[in-house]
């Protein structure tokens, strides 16, 4: 389910659920009987007993980038730190925003005037139902844009749609700008529609995976428990 409730608050989340061999970017699961993919080992006749091997892009489904996606000597998604990931986060709505339109300073000051330091800051577009389709086009934040939420000091940005950058935009910038403030991003969210307050707790965990610019997360939003 999307959403959970809980004695006190409830669970959304934030993760889009995914199917191998359906994805933007390589997923595959191959599925194997335990005998035989550890030699050796006795499976009881008939018994369904397996393991299976996960091949997959560090960029499938709703996942966290790391300064290492785009900085040589960048920290990798093992390395980021707790305190960025789980938090307060706020919600800014910019579902209003079209396809390869820009999220001005001025408009994101206006939305994100209860910003605080240290937040997670949730850019939402609307598009996540959009995901794996044709329409899953856009809007992005203009550079004076992410250097405002540099400024705030940001724990990290997540946003419900495939990116930041404007659409053919080279190199990124607004990844380096974050980047080299080593604050990580999150794409893909989903479900940012399903949140009825505009600050929750969130947590996001990436795969404790050495060397990884990115990876898939689990991202679980709870309402309700600030009383």
């Amino acid at each position: 389910m999307e959403v959970q409730a809980l004695k006190k608050g409830r669970i959304v989340d934030l993760s889009h659920r995914l199917r191998a061999g359906k994805e933007r970017f390589k997923l595959e699961i191959d599925t194997f009987f335990v005998d035989e993919y550890l030699p050796g080992f006795k499976r009881i006749q008939d018994d369904w007993y397996v393991m299976q091997e996960v091949h997959m892009c560090s960029h499938v489904g709703t996942h966290i980038e790391a300064p290492l996606h785009h900085l040589k000597e960048g920290r990798d998604a093992a390395g980021i730190s707790l305190e960025r990931l789980i938090g307060e986060a706020i919600v800014l709505d910019f579902s209003h925003k079209k396809a390869n339109e820009s999220i001005d300073v001025q408009e994101l000051e206006k939305v994100g005037q209860n910003v605080k330091e240290g937040d997670i800051v949730l850019i939402k577009t609307g598009l996540s139902k959009f995901y794996n389709t044709p329409n899953y086009r856009r809007p992005y934040l203009a550079k004076e844009a992410v250097k405002w939420l540099v400024d705030r000091r940001v724990s990290c940005i997540g946003v419900d749609c495939s990116g930041i950058e404007k659409l053919d935009e080279e190199g990124q910038p607004n990844h380096r700008i974050i980047f080299e403030n080593d604050i990580p991003l999150i794409e893909d969210l989903n479900n940012l529609e399903q949140l009825r307050q505009e600050r929750v707790f969130l947590i996001v965990l990436p795969l404790k995976i050495e060397g990884l610019d990115a990876s898939p997360v689990r991202v679980i939003a709870i309402e309700g428990i600030e009383d």
